[in-house]
């Protein structure tokens, strides 16, 4: 097996241009070639286990980087290592051999975390197996996407992180293979993977939504569900107050009735102008569940579907725009909904992994959200708008809605959520707007979350406040993981210092 190639001192910024650090050393970590998933595993954890001694041993810093996706600097290390995991991305199905007696391996999959989201999607797909939610794009590597707590959208699920049943996790002091209390893999599995057994269901909890600070992680278990395919209905709407009242009570079914089909959707997202919600069009969006059926071909490009989200429509449009208001909004939004499926048109029909799509770089982006009980909504909606437009407004405003997600730090901790985003150009108008919403909000008593990939303005007092308890859970699950404190200063980097978490 090829050892990790060294690039050097260089300056690197994140996907979207939002972030950048000065490195020591840019490493990129090379695939094994061995068939059996076991081996590949061994090697690969080898070669990471070998980097962090090293980096103890020089008092590095040490961060793994995915696809650079997240706009916060949560991958930044300055003077540090970043290590890729990019290449190290295959799949492979698990048989009754792999597994734990009383697991049924059918629905599990076994993924490295260079994998991205769309990767996992096909590998998925070829084994008769979908995904069951996701974020709303498929350039993420999917242990980066759940280490951030990335948030999916579907009304019975949680977020990405929910797929994960165990994880193979490296530090300095040795490779680990996580897994709540119940046995998930047979320990011959493990053994022959390098990895010495971990069953702990904090520690697993802590891993799901690690942000970066419960180790390396090399690959994961996941689990699927048999393919499925949905419907796209994505149109222009006109809302009123009735239907935040609607949407924060949970009446998808009577507003997918009067928006769309007469039956209970499976993904609803509503895009806003907040200068005019009520006066001015909104983008509404619902996936309805259907059977699998060989037959239809896959969609022409671009689909619109659950991955459509505001960040691919202000990407669009935003070009020579540094601030949005309400009627340019409004032609922005007509302009990214060019092409619409309303329930008139011919159905378009995909599988989970055909709806989502990548982004082009978004360069000059602003990307924020809060995540609140569904049922604060209501008395929430008019004060947060009120608060976006007073601090000058300038995005969008989205509202997706999903159940409560695993992990002690997922920021969807409700028993049922509202995610409410705000994306467009990043200036000081947009970072202002953002902040006023989240002071209001802090006025009115409403609990919320910010996401840990996105611009948050979190420090550590903060972070302890939002998670109470799980938080005091997570450093504790921490300090059981990695023992030595010498360890756990190989990911000390100063973003995780900042937010409490190292």
């Amino acid at each position: 097996m090829p050892a990790p190639i060294r690039h050097g001192r260089q300056s690197w910024t994140n996907y979207h241009g939002t972030a950048s650090a000065d490195l020591a050393d840019l490493i990129e970590l090379i695939n094994s070639s061995a068939d059996r998933a076991r081996a590949a595993l061994h090697e690969v954890a080898g070669d990471v286990l070998a980097l962090l001694q090293a980096a103890k041993a020089a008092g590095v810093q040490v961060r793994p980087l995915g696809s650079g996706w997240s706009p916060s600097p949560i991958s930044i290390v300055e003077n540090g290592w970043l290590v890729e995991t990019r290449r190290i991305n295959r799949c492979w199905r698990l048989s009754a051999d792999d597994v734990a007696p009383a697991v049924d391996a059918s629905r599990l999959m076994l993924v490295q975390a260079g994998a991205t989201v769309d990767e996992v999607n096909d590998s998925a797909e070829e084994l008769g197996l979908s995904l069951t939610t996701g974020g709303a794009s498929n350039g993420q590597t999917l242990a980066g996407a759940a280490a951030t707590g990335t948030h999916g959208s579907v009304l019975t699920a949680g977020g990405i992180q929910d797929h994960i049943r165990a994880l193979q996790v490296v530090t300095p002091s040795g490779i680990f293979w996580v897994e709540p209390r119940e046995p998930v893999m047979a320990p011959d599995f493990v053994a022959a993977t390098g990895s010495i057994i971990l069953r702990d269901d904090d520690v697993f909890a802590a891993c799901l939504v690690a942000v970066g600070a419960m180790g390396f992680v090399t690959a994961l278990v996941i689990e699927c569900e048999p393919i499925y395919m949905v419907r796209n209905i994505q149109k222009r709407g006109r809302l009123n107050r009735g239907h935040i009242t609607q949407l924060a009570r949970g009446g998808f079914r009577g507003f997918s009735r009067e928006m769309a089909l007469d039956e209970d959707p499976y993904f609803v997202q509503v895009i806003l102008n907040p200068f005019d919600p009520f006066d001015k069009d909104a983008l509404l969006r619902l996936l309805y569940r259907r059977g699998y059926d060989p037959t239809i071909p896959p969609p022409p490009r671009p689909l619109v579907g659950a991955g459509y989200d505001a960040l691919t429509l202000i990407g669009k449009a935003m070009a020579g725009f540094d601030l949005f208001r309400a009627d340019i909004l409004q032609l922005a939004m007509r302009a990214g909904y060019a092409v619409q499926r309303d329930i008139d048109d011919p159905e378009a029909v995909a599988t989970w992994g055909q709806t989502t799509e990548p982004h082009n770089p978004i360069a000059n982006l602003f990307n924020g959200s809060v995540t609140m009980a569904r049922d604060d909504l209501e008395r929430a909606f008019d004060p947060l708008i009120d608060a976006f437009v007073s601090g000058g407004g300038g995005t969008v405003v989205t509202l997706r809605f999903m159940k409560r997600a695993a992990g002690l730090l997922a920021p969807a901790r409700f028993a049922d959520n509202v995610v409410i985003d705000f994306d467009g150009p990043r200036s000081d108008v947009s970072h202002r707007s953002y902040r006023a919403v989240v002071a209001r909000l802090d006025a009115l008593g409403i609990r919320f979350t910010r996401h840990w990939g996105k611009t948050n303005d979190l420090d550590a007092a903060r972070v302890a406040r939002d998670y109470g308890d799980d938080y005091r859970r997570f450093r504790v699950a921490q300090r059981r993981l990695m023992t030595d404190p010498g360890d756990l200063a190989v990911f000390g980097c100063d973003c995780l210092a900042h937010l409490g978490l190292i």
